[in-house]
């Protein structure tokens, strides 16, 4: 069985570790790591001692003191048990720099609590992180949190009660927090803020182990025996008693272990509290609190490997998701830069044939968009007989028509014709628009490019090439099939139509009343009607047109070109597989966690079932 110092040393490492990688809340963070390892949260009022016994179990003066609030953000506290040598303290915030001097650590709290909160009494739930390695402690990971308070003094904002109170709560809500409950023995249990916030959030009294401190200041005739033996109020845990420092010890500068010698014969000369000394003392309380910690820790080894194999596999498919690192030869690159573009391709077509959203807008051009165009057509007023009379009598010139008005039929059938133009190149541009929006759908869609930037942009350039290239085909082919219908009229047509005999026209009547009003409405309504054919035939026959040259080959041709030129591009391979900085660190950041996290499974298999 592996030993107390190191299962829980152990944990120590673990915490500082997933702490240097962010991997912890700071009173949140569900489901992390460093959520699921045991720690004790040191829990007490303003002045209730709870500084001088964390310097107690430290056995160093460490802390900053003053009255009022001191703590003003939290410090988790790592005590690290070494074999020998020198004391000395290190901080998350300067990992190089080293502390043998206990007087700087105070100072270095101090300053590093005023860069965040200022020089107020405010305070901030960002954690300070201390490391502490020495001979004289036990392994314990311990964290200070403001004290308790019930009024807000001036200079604090009148929240501050609340604000403590629920960052106190943020950690000794966790079922995996043991609580340090803190109370001055001068002061009445039953007020105590510890007791009321452990009763609180731990009812079973499981988690809680209470601490009394001030035993030398009570009043003269009275004694806290009730108490410690749990007769007034009872724990799952023994109480623990505390003789801290007096003020004249620390103006002496009397050091902490002469303290804990002091704080021993207190208790063994005690006439009230003798038969109980072998159970009273930070030293103490420093090894119970090590010994549960170590039990706690045991029991929970299950949950915390099935926790850290559950990340394990989230941390691998994350880094699925972002793509593992590309080899540095040009043949591996041009693999994953071909790779790529069939990823986007797929993305793309899916996009296409419903398999994603967008392609339907395709439809909508030519079911809504197309039809509402040539609706819209100034046909009514083209074929108007106030233009029909124009257009006719221009084309017949000097010498009206004999029979039919020919020349007259086709001026405004040619006339007529050349307005589906717009529609027609419209339909064009505006499938266009879609599937560039397809394109750029399709990119920020494929998860194998999003760690690829410059290759994004390549393949964009190429695609947005290609569909310029298409759109030009299919512009020319709608305006050809527009031409075409110009180019050879449909004769039957005309043929079919019915024919009235025309009056002769007088020689001696003016030009302005050759054609009698029914003889021209006829003719606009006859050249009305081919228009009409012809705008049903155009109507099917121009997204016939787009989809062959623009819909269709963007499904077969879209990167053809890049395909051919990045081969001859060996140089630049490297350069076009250049990631987004922000993505790198990101998948360093998860390829540290993944090492931590099986490097903790490892551990804790190895070290917890010896």
């Amino acid at each position: 069985m592996a030993t107390m110092e190191s299962l829980i040393g152990l944990v120590n490492r673990i915490q500082r570790a997933c702490t240097v990688l962010g991997d912890h809340g700071g009173g949140g963070g569900e489901g992390s790591l460093w959520e699921a390892l045991p720690s004790v949260a040191v829990v007490g009022g303003q002045s209730s001692g709870k500084s001088s016994v964390l310097e107690s179990i430290v056995g160093r003066d460490f802390l900053p003191r003053g009255s009022g609030i001191v703590t003003r953000r939290p410090l988790v506290l790592q005590l690290h048990k070494t074999d020998g040598g020198h004391e000395y303290a290190e901080f998350l915030h300067a990992p190089r720099k080293r502390f043998t001097d206990f007087a700087a650590v105070r100072k270095e709290i101090a300053d590093e609590t005023d860069r965040i909160t200022g020089k107020t009494k405010a305070i901030s739930n960002v954690p300070i992180h201390l490391s502490i390695y020495s001979p004289h402690v036990v392994n314990l990971t311990l964290i200070d949190l403001p004290g308790l308070t019930k009024v807000a003094v001036e200079g604090q904002a009148e929240s501050i009660v609340q604000d403590i109170e629920n960052m106190v709560r943020s950690y000794v809500d966790k079922p995996n927090c043991i609580i340090l409950a803190i109370s001055p023995a001068n002061q009445d249990i039953a007020t105590s803020d510890a007791i009321k916030l452990a009763r609180d959030v731990d009812p079973s009294g499981d988690r809680t182990f209470g601490v009394l401190t001030k035993l030398d200041l009570m009043d003269k005739g009275t004694n806290a025996v009730d108490v410690l033996e749990g007769r007034q109020y009872r724990l799952q845990h023994p109480w623990v008693g505390i003789v801290n420092r007096s003020q004249a010890d620390i103006n002496k500068n009397v050091d902490m272990l002469s303290a804990r010698r002091k704080e021993k014969e207190y208790f063994e000369s005690s006439p009230e509290y003798g038969h109980l000394a072998h159970k009273m003392g930070a030293e103490y309380l420093a090894k119970l609190l090590s010994q549960h910690l170590e039990a706690v820790i045991r029991a929970k080894i299950p949950s915390i490997i099935a926790l850290i194999n559950k990340t394990i596999d989230e941390i691998e498919a994350q880094l699925d998701r972002l793509g593992r690192p590309i080899g540095g030869d040009a043949g591996a690159q041009l693999y994953t830069i071909l790779d790529m573009c069939r990823a986007f391709d797929r993305v793309f077509k899916e996009h296409l044939d419903g398999g994603r959203p967008g392609g339907d807008r395709i439809y909508g051009v030519f079911d809504n968009q197309l039809p509402a165009a040539l609706k819209k057509l100034p046909f009514d007023r083209h074929l108007s007989m106030q233009n029909v009379r124009k257009v006719i009598s221009e084309a017949d010139g000097y010498q009206p028509h004999l029979i039919a008005p020919e020349q007259g039929y086709r001026r405004l059938i040619d006339s007529s014709l050349s307005y589906f133009k717009g529609p027609a190149e419209a339909s064009v541009d505006a499938v266009h628009l879609v599937l560039k929006e397809l394109v750029r759908r399709s990119i920020a869609a494929t998860e194998e490019l999003k760690r690829f930037p410059t290759l994004q942009s390549d393949i964009a350039a190429a695609a947005n090439e290609s569909l310029e290239r298409f759109r030009e085909d299919g512009r020319k082919t709608v305006l050809r099939l527009v031409e075409m219908e110009a180019s050879y009229l449909t004769v039957e047509f005309f043929r079919k139509l019915p024919t009235e005999p025309e009056k002769a026209a007088d020689k001696n009547t003016p030009v302005s009343d050759r054609y009698q009003d029914n003889h021209l409405r006829r003719i606009g309504s006859n050249v009305s009607s081919y228009i009409n054919m012809v705008c049903e035939t155009l109507r099917n026959t121009i997204p016939k047109a787009v989809v062959h040259c623009q819909v269709k080959e963007a499904k077969r041709n879209l990167l053809n070109r890049f395909y051919a030129h990045v081969g001859s591009k060996e140089k630049q391979l490297s350069a076009m597989l250049d990631e987004d900085p922000a993505l790198m660190e990101k998948r360093d950041a998860l390829v540290k966690r993944l090492e931590l996290y099986k490097s903790a499974r490892n551990e804790i298999d190895s070290v917890a079932w010896k």
